[in-house]
């Protein structure tokens, strides 16, 4: 999956970027507060972006 429509996705949930880091960028769920690390690769691992997804609190990306 691509890094920007990812990113797209969790804009449209309500998550922001809470800062960028060297090799990752992290974001935040308002609605649960949890914070999660983005890398910062073109490609993301499907799986991985399951992972975001749930750990934000965020329905998957299909």
């Amino acid at each position: 999956m691509k890094r920007g429509e990812l990113l797209r996705h969790l804009r449209r949930r309500g998550c922001f970027l809470k800062r960028e880091g060297a090799s990752h960028s992290l974001w935040a769920s308002p609605n649960t507060g949890r914070i999660e690390a983005v890398p910062r690769h073109t490609e993301i691992p499907d799986r991985l972006a399951v992972k975001i997804c749930r750990n934000l609190s965020v329905p998957d990306l299909k």
